[in-house]
């Protein structure tokens, strides 16, 4: 297949990576030869890769609170929830206005913005998430067609949320993006980073390749390079320190059978030291990026 960003037609291999979640495939990860953004060759197409998302371990489109590791990632999620408020104040200069959550999962952030005096819209793929995010915000939650159907220049902020990496129409979902958001709005995106020195650390291994439902695996100058294309601006990369610990829990069960906590504490530790020294290489990072022409 030929590159998602720069539609090059040749690249070279990079990984094999295993499907630990359901299937236990091997997929490929490949290299584009002229602009080095690493993808998942060959993923399933939409009607297939639904099947590769039905499991309990999927924790964001089941809210499961079963065992101590998904207690800890709702009490995360909740924590980030308020911080991601802060964020879209920030940089949005905004208390209130129109917001779009483009796979909202099960609606806990659009449910917390709109008790803040947001006006909420979300868009989820998965039917059962959906139903569930639907009854939390008391309105609908649309499949991801109905975004060809949003209003151009309507929306203050747009947010993606551990998304954009499973998203098969890459390009033309970027342009909707585009065509929805008014001049001078926000676009925030938060997705693995492959330049994190956990994903070094743990190879083939690392828990956020995700495979085949991470379709992409962005680092700091891939998406810039995606998202300049599109006419937006960079105005700020954040990280987001908890990943780091979550992954390598996932990633110790991924290499040795079982979650070696310890490891996994001072893999996430190590991982987010560096990340702080040279920032831009956490396990996480959060793009900020504005829509600067129309």
């Amino acid at each position: 297949m030929n590159c998602p960003v720069c539609n090059h037609d040749a690249a070279f291999a990079y990984l094999q990576v295993r499907d630990y979640t359901v299937s236990n495939k091997l997929f490929e990860l490949v290299k584009c030869q002229s602009c080095g953004f690493l993808y998942t060759n060959n993923p399933p197409d939409k009607n297939q890769i639904g099947v590769y998302y039905q499991s309990d371990a999927y924790i964001s489109h089941t809210d499961s609170k079963k065992g101590i590791f998904n207690n800890v990632y709702q009490l995360v999620r909740n924590f980030s929830i308020r911080q991601k408020l802060n964020l879209v104040k920030k940089y949005s200069q905004r208390s209130n206005g129109n917001i779009l959550d483009y796979g909202c999962g099960t609606g806990s952030f659009l449910h917390f913005m709109k008790l803040n005096g947001w006006h909420v819209t979300g868009i989820e793929p998965d039917a059962s998430a959906q139903k569930k995010a639907s009854e939390l915000i008391s309105q609908r939650v649309f499949n991801p067609d109905h975004l060809k159907s949003l209003e151009s220049n309507h929306f203050d902020v747009v947010t993606l949320w551990h998304v954009l990496e499973h998203v098969h129409d890459l390009q033309s979902t970027v342009a909707d993006l585009k065509r929805i958001l008014k001049k001078n709005s926000m676009l925030i995106i938060a997705v693995p980073n492959h330049f994190s020195w956990d994903a070094k650390h743990y190879k083939e291994h690392w828990a956020a390749y995700d495979v085949p439902r991470h379709l992409y695996h962005f680092n700091p100058d891939s998406m810039h390079q995606l998202l300049l294309r599109h006419g937006f601006s960079r105005k700020a990369l954040k990280p987001m320190w908890f990943d780091a610990f979550y992954v390598s829990l996932l990633s110790e069960k991924y290499r040795h059978g079982k979650m070696r906590v310890i490891s996994a504490l001072v893999t996430g530790f190590i991982s987010n030291m560096k990340a702080f020294i040279k920032p831009g290489t956490c396990s996480s990072q959060i793009f900020i990026y504005q829509s600067s022409d129309h």
